[in-house]
C-alpha cells in the first residue's frame, strides 16, 4: 500500500531543495546580478543585456598559439652580428597567427577590393595598396620575368606577397580586420551587404561616409548600416539594433605580431605531457624544428629533404639539376616543406616577416616580462564638434575609418631608449634636413655628421625576422633579428598577420 504521506514529504523535501538552488543560482549570478538580484535580458525592466561567455572564433587562415614562458633570444653568435637581442625568459599571452605567409592571391584580393570601392573617385588610393614590383631589379641580374609575373600570374598566386612596406602591410591588417566583421555582421543579420554598384557616381566623401564599412566608426560613430527587414534587430524604440562588443560577434584587430609572439610562435614548442605533470619547462629551440640540422633526419621518403629556403653557400639557391633539394631559386609557396609543431608554415626561410616593433639594439634591457614590445603610440579619435544630441563628431579619413591623432604624451616609441644615437637620423645632407643638422651640432650630443658609420636607426626602423631565400642559415635561427625602414620595400621582406586571443577558442575553421 502506497504510504500517501511519505509521498508528500518527499515531494516537500525536492520543493525544497530546488527553491534553494533556485536562490543559489540567483546569487551566483545566473540570468541576475549577484549584486542587485535584478534580472539580466529581462526588457521588461531595464533591458540590460548580458550574455554568457563566448569561445572565440579562430580567424580564417590563422591557428591559435597557446601561450606560456620560452627563452627569448639568440640561440648562435657570429662574429660581424650585432649582439643585440640576449637571452631572458619571457611570458606570452596566447594569440592567432596566419598558418602561411599573405600569398600574392590574398593581395590581389585587397587591390582588387580598393580599385572596386575607390578606382574612379581616387585611384592615388589604388596605387598606394600596389605592391613594388621593381624589386625584383637588380643591375647584374636578369630578373625581368620576376618583374612581369611574380605578383599577377596565377602560377605565382600561393607564392609569399614581396615589394609591401611595413605601413602597407599595416593598412592591409586594419583592411583584413574590416572586412572580418562585415562578413561576420552580415551573416549574424546586424547589417545588409554592401552594394557595390551603388558606388558608381560618388565622390570619395559620400564613398567614405556612407559606404565603405570601418569596424571603429561602427562601434563608435553613429553611423552604421542597419538591416533592412530584420525583425529581431528591432529595440524597444523601434531602432534597428546595433551590435556592441559584448555580442561576442566581431574580432579583435587583425595586426602584425610582436617581435617576442613571433618569435614564440616561431619555436613552435609545446610541453609533453609527462613534463607538463612534473612542472618542466623546455629549452627553446634554435629553428622551428628540433636538432641543428638542415635536412630532415627521420627515417621514410622525406629524410635527407631540406627543412626550409635559403642560401646554403655561395651560388647555391637550390641544389643541383635533376636533385633540387629546395626547388627554389627565389620564394616558393607558402605551404613549402613542414610546419612546426603550432601548424605553422615557413617561419625560417623563403621571406623575411615584418613584425610590429620599432627597433632598439637595447630594447632587451627594458622591455617587459609579459607580452614584452616596444613601439606603442597611444592615439585617440579626432572629433569635430558635436551634433545636437552631444555625441562627438568624429573626422572620417580617406579610407572611411574615424581619423586617429596621437594623444598628449602618448609616443612611447622612445620610451626609456638611453641611447641618444639610436633617436638621431644621420642622413640629413641626402634629404636636405637643415633641422637635423642643427640637431646634429648640438653640444651635448657631440656626433659627427660626416661619420659614415654612424647609426641611422629612428622611431621609423622596423624588426623584420626569419630568414629568406636570398640568406644564409644564421638568419634562419628564430633569434635573429634584423631592421630596416617602414617605409622601405624588398624582394626578400614580406609578412603574416597575427590577432589577440579574447578567452578560450573554438575549433580552427577549416
Amino acid at each position: 500500500m502506497v504510504n500517501k504521506s511519505l509521498i508528500f514529504k518527499n515531494l516537500f523535501i525536492l520543493l525544497a531543495i530546488s527553491v534553494i538552488l533556485s536562490g543559489c543560482s540567483k546569487s551566483a549570478g545566473k540570468g541576475y546580478s549577484n549584486v542587485t538580484g535584478w534580472k539580466y535580458n529581462d526588457k521588461t525592466t531595464t533591458g540590460f543585456t548580458v550574455k554568457d561567455e563566448v569561445k572565440g572564433k579562430v580567424p580564417h587562415g590563422m591557428l591559435p598559439v597557446e601561450g606560456g614562458t620560452f627563452t627569448i633570444g639568440e640561440k648562435t653568435e657570429a662574429v660581424t652580428a650585432a649582439r643585440n637581442n640576449p637571452r631572458r625568459r619571457i611570458t606570452i599571452s596566447s594569440f592567432y597567427m596566419d598558418q602561411y605567409e599573405i600569398t600574392n592571391l590574398n593581395w590581389r584580393e585587397y587591390v582588387y577590393w580598393m580599385q572596386l570601392v575607390f578606382e574612379q573617385a581616387a585611384p592615388e588610393i589604388v596605387s598606394k595598396a600596389r605592391p613594388d614590383k621593381n624589386v625584383w631589379r637588380e643591375e647584374l641580374a636578369y630578373n625581368d620575368p620576376l618583374i612581369q609575373y611574380y605578383f599577377d600570374h596565377p602560377n605565382f598566386n600561393y607564392y609569399p606577397i614581396v615589394g609591401v612596406s611595413w605601413e602597407q602591410a599595416m593598412d592591409y591588417c586594419q583592411w583584413r580586420t574590416d572586412r572580418l566583421n562585415e562578413d561576420a555582421l552580415i551573416k549574424a543579420g546586424f547589417i545588409k551587404s554592401p552594394d557595390f554598384k551603388a558606388i558608381e557616381g560618388m565622390d570619395l566623401l559620400d564613398i567614405t561616409e556612407n559606404f565603405v564599412f570601418s569596424t571603429q566608426k561602427y562601434l563608435y560613430s553613429s553611423t552604421y548600416y542597419p538591416a533592412e527587414g530584420k525583425k529581431q534587430n528591432k529595440d524597444l524604440y523601434g531602432n534597428n539594433k546595433k551590435a556592441s562588443m559584448a555580442e561576442g560577434v566581431l574580432y579583435p584587430d587583425v595586426r602584425l605580431p610582436t617581435e617576442a609572439e613571433w618569435e614564440f610562435a616561431a619555436y613552435g614548442i609545446k610541453v609533453s605531457k609527462k613534463n607538463k605533470r612534473q612542472g618542466f619547462v623546455q629549452e627553446t629551440r634554435e629553428y622551428p624544428w628540433s636538432g641543428m640540422q638542415m635536412r630532415n633526419p627521420k627515417k621514410g621518403k622525406y629524410r635527407g629533404m631540406m627543412l626550409a629556403n635559403y642560401v646554403r653557400g655561395r651560388g647555391d639557391m637550390m641544389g643541383t639539376s635533376g636533385a633540387l633539394d629546395d626547388r627554389g631559386v627565389t620564394t616558393v609557396p607558402v605551404n613549402s616543406y613542414f610546419p612546426n609543431d603550432f601548424g605553422l608554415f615557413n617561419m625560417a626561410g623563403n621571406v623575411n616577416e615584418w613584425v610590429l616593433d620599432v627597433y632598439r639594439s637595447t630594447s632587451f634591457e627594458d622591455e617587459s616580462e609579459y607580452n614584452s614590445f616596444r613601439g606603442n603610440v597611444y592615439t585617440m579619435f579626432e572629433s569635430d564638434g558635436e551634433d545636437e544630441n552631444g555625441s562627438p563628431l568624429f573626422v572620417i579619413d580617406s579610407l572611411g575609418r574615424i581619423k586617429q591623432v596621437v594623444a598628449k604624451d602618448g609616443d612611447k616609441r622612445s620610451f626609456k631608449d638611453g641611447d641618444v644615437m639610436s633617436r638621431v637620423m644621420t642622413d640629413f645632407l641626402l634629404a636636405g634636413d637643415t633641422a637635423g643638422l642643427a640637431e646634429m651640432q648640438r653640444a651635448d650630443l657631440k656626433i659627427d655628421p660626416t661619420d659614415v658609420l654612424a647609426p641611422q636607426i629612428d622611431d621609423e626602423t622596423r624588426v623584420y625576422k626569419g630568414g629568406s631565400w636570398k640568406d644564409r642559415v644564421y638568419w634562419l635561427s628564430s633569434g635573429s633579428r634584423r631592421f630596416l625602414n617602414q617605409k622601405k620595400r624588398t624582394n626578400d621582406i614580406g609578412f603574416r598577420c597575427a590577432m589577440s586571443m579574447i578567452g578560450e577558442t573554438e575549433k580552427p575553421i577549416k
